[in-house]
């Protein structure tokens, strides 16, 4: 992005044959962006650039010019299991499966799973925290079953593993205080304690409704995957000091 321009640099948007997801902005520059996006689908190419002037011979008046980088989707989401199908974590659900996550809501309690809607990936499982377990490199892990001691097993395998964009659970600053104790008596390291974030949704300041909190925690947890995107970008590239990186 140089000068004014609909959204900031970073911004990404998924384009198909038919569908969409997403937006880069909107009006003329969206409308260009998405029918250049087609023909390279439709030709086969894999990548292109387009550098637009923002000016009244697209018909957008932001005044800026932007790049954009056109190149084909895979299926390298990041991982995000929600384990606990309650109330928080069916709202929670719902709107991680709006976001560019692989999204799968773990729960030994089929019932509650079934007042999941269809689209959502879920699996009645006996023993969750195995899951953490086989999760793949980068998946991250939200804590929001019905048991507390439940919980405590998914965290500590969920904190043993160093390549998890976050970790966090639902409870208060008692639950925090509980858990640090036993984690602590079970072997658990104070850098490992301190990746945990208990409670999910910070910035909500004591809103227990089920919907907010959800809306919170989403947020936070596409922030903690940004910047260990960012982290692993930068680390991947010699002589770097940071790197801008998009989807």
């Amino acid at each position: 992005v140089r000068g004014s321009s609909p959204r900031a640099q970073g911004t990404f948007m998924l384009v198909g044959r038919d569908g969409l997801f997403g937006t880069i902005g909107g009006g003329a520059l969206e409308y260009m962006v998405i029918e250049h996006a087609r023909r390279l689908i439709v030709s086969g190419r894999t990548e292109e650039a387009m550098d637009v002037p923002l000016g009244p011979e697209i018909g957008q008046c932001c005044g800026g010019r932007v790049g954009i980088a056109l190149s084909p989707a895979d299926a390298a989401l990041p991982h995000v299991y929600v384990f606990g199908a309650g109330h928080v974590g069916r709202a929670l659900a719902q709107m991680l499966a709006l976001l560019p996550v692989q999204l799968s809501v773990i729960d030994t309690r089929r019932q509650e799973l079934d007042l999941l809607p269809a689209h959502i990936v879920s699996r009645a499982v006996a023993m969750p925290e195995t899951v953490v377990r086989s999760a793949p490199p980068g998946s991250s892990f939200v804590i929001l079953t019905h048991d507390h001691a439940l919980d405590f097993l998914i965290a500590q395998e969920a904190l043993a593993r160093s390549d998890a964009p976050y970790v966090g659970m639902v409870g208060s600053a008692t639950k925090r205080a509980r858990f640090s104790s036993w984690y602590r008596g079970e072997g658990g390291t104070a850098a490992a304690l301190d990746r945990l974030v208990l409670p999910i949704g910070r910035q909500g300041l004591g809103d227990k409704r089920p919907e907010v909190i959800a809306a919170l925690a989403a947020a936070e947890i596409m922030v903690h995957i940004g910047q260990w995107e960012a982290e692993i970008a930068r680390i991947d590239t010699p002589g770097s000091r940071g790197v801008a990186i998009g989807r």
